[in-house]
């Protein structure tokens, strides 16, 4: 049996017309460490101490550092679930996102993101894919909400 890197996939290959309306992408859940807040702010540049001291958060009645709204966001990549490995061969852009932050994020706090397919927008050779963005804490506040749009080819004739 011979061996054909095409076929090596972590999921099956996924054109405009597979997606349905209301169909979930858990991401994994995270834990916002202190080393997450580090690597956030040397990323990011954002030397606010609201994000980096936590006796400056403290002096104004926060439990500890208070996440950046980007660094909230990030959390919300497709990337580090299965959608992207779904679309290798049929994805022509990443169109836009938009959120709005609801609730605080602290060091400690646990993130649980959820893509759900809400927008099907068919085109003459591709369709826009627009995914309702969702962030859960533990205590199951929703802190963020939002959209992402896909640019995806249909499947080839």
């Amino acid at each position: 049996m011979s061996f054909d890197p095409r076929a090596h996939r972590l999921a099956p290959q996924r054109w405009f017309e597979d997606f349905a309306l209301g169909e979930r992408f858990p991401l994994p859940s995270r834990t916002m460490t202190e080393a997450i807040f580090l690597a956030f702010q040397a990323a990011s540049g954002d030397n606010h101490p609201v994000h980096y001291d936590v006796e400056f958060c403290r002096t104004r009645g926060m439990p500890h550092m208070l996440a950046h709204g980007f660094q909230v966001l990030i959390q919300s990549a497709a990337g580090a679930g299965l959608f992207p490995f779904m679309v290798e061969d049929s994805l022509k852009g990443f169109l836009d996102q938009s959120s709005r932050f609801l609730h605080p994020v602290f060091v400690g706090d646990t993130l649980y993101p959820v893509l759900t397919v809400a927008e099907l927008t068919p085109q003459r050779s591709t369709g826009i894919l627009g995914m309702a963005t969702t962030i859960h804490n533990q205590k199951g506040e929703l802190v963020l909400e939002g959209t992402q749009r896909y640019l995806l080819r249909k499947r080839p004739g």
